[in-house]
């Protein structure tokens, strides 16, 4: 058991004099990471403001300037351009000069003033479908306000009485855990699970594979050094790396982007640890496959784009087909995602996330064991 402690020390040692050699590995390890989290966190996010939108006024009446200056007052919606006929105004989004357009048809005032229900055209660009739908849900809760103070002050000039004795219902909302709804609370801890991923799961592929490729890997194996000694050696420092990566990352997000973190870090660490178990195999199951780091590259991308669409991250489960949702039950990601937000947002503990512990537990053992099997194998 000592001889065996022993071999493996020494192999973390020649990984880590390895790693502290290459200060391109250094670099790539410590600086693309925290700028993928400052580019996440300034620029992935589900609101949409200033959207360039054109206006078409055939009615040309207070009430038409008054919902035009709506749009105006909202930073969802900016004016680019005023239309005289509907033809330019669909030529704007034709030519993607706007991606929505507002067009007011002649008569929009008497119709409310008769107390009746006047329509209102928006085209809108659908090539980007998630914007156009965010879009359109804005300019629906604009002109919904406006109706709404349009039928109370009509109600209150034609009908006094029936305007005193008038009950509104007022939705109030409260969201829990991200009070403001701030997308990056979602987004920058998400960075967390996929970064840890991408980066183990190179640095673990790689590693062996430029052993094998460079003919060392032939060198150590007939040492007395046994294939499972050597996988431990090959995958602790990795290990050790993406524990730091963690705690760079979730410092950058606590310190610099604010986002909070209620939950108890004995909780993230247990999960981030059982996380890390199950990248670390995928990168050795890469690493057998593979005997170059082209292929490797190549393979890497087989694995970790899928794993990364199907966690939950920026695509919803539930939206997903259903063959595709049982599919999401085999990604790790999946349950390091629900484990990273809720410690971070919620402050929840063991109680509540022990299904998703238990379920990488299962699939970081499994997936361990097949890549140790066939990792024996590929030296055979």
């Amino acid at each position: 058991m000592r001889e065996m402690l022993h071999r493996i020390a020494r192999v973390i040692v020649k990984e880590l004099l390895e790693l502290r050699r290459d200060r391109w590995a250094r670099f790539r390890l410590i600086v693309p990471p925290i700028v993928q989290v400052l580019v996440f966190g300034y620029a992935a996010t589900f609101e949409v403001f200033g959207v360039s939108t054109t206006v078409l006024d055939l009615d040309h009446s207070q009430e038409s300037r008054a919902l035009i200056s709506a749009f105006e007052d909202s930073s969802r919606f900016k004016i680019v351009r005023v239309a005289e006929t509907q033809r330019e105004a669909e030529r704007t989004i034709d030519r993607s000069q706007a991606a929505i357009a507002l067009v007011i048809h002649p008569g929009f005032a008497e119709l409310l003033r008769k107390g009746q229900a006047a329509p209102l055209q928006i085209l809108v660009d659908g090539t980007n479908s998630n914007s156009a739908l965010i879009a359109l849900g804005y300019a629906d809760a604009i002109v919904s306000t406006f109706s709404q103070t349009y039928q109370s002050d009509y109600l209150y000039r034609t009908q006094p009485a029936s305007a005193a004795g008038r009950v509104d219902i007022t939705l109030d909302d409260r969201p829990w855990y991200n009070v403001g709804l701030n997308s990056r609370w979602f987004f920058v801890p998400g960075v967390i699970a996929t970064l840890t991923l991408v980066m183990v799961v190179n640095l673990t592929a790689f590693a062996i594979v430029r052993e094998r490729e460079v003919g060392t890997l032939e060198q150590i194996m007939v040492t007395p050094i046994r294939p499972f000694e050597l996988v431990a050696g090959k995958t602790i420092p990795f290990f050790l790396v993406g524990l730091t990566l963690v705690t760079i990352i979730t410092l950058v997000g606590t310190l610099w982007f604010q986002v909070p973190f209620r939950g108890n870090p004995l909780v993230l660490l247990l999960g981030t640890v059982v996380y890390l178990l199950s990248t670390l195999a995928v990168g050795l199951a890469i690493s057998t496959v593979c005997k170059t780091q082209q292929q490797a590259f190549a393979t890497n991308f087989f694995f970790v784009n899928p794993m990364f669409t199907l966690s939950g991250f920026s695509f919803p489960i539930a939206s997903m087909p259903v063959a595709m949702q049982w599919l999401t039950y085999l990604d790790p990601v999946r349950y390091f995602l629900v484990i990273i937000r809720a410690t971070f947002l919620k402050g929840v503990g063991l109680a509540i996330l022990w299904p998703q512990l238990l379920a990488l537990l299962a699939i970081g053992g499994a997936l361990m064991s097949l890549a140790v099997m066939r990792f024996r194998k590929s030296l055979d």
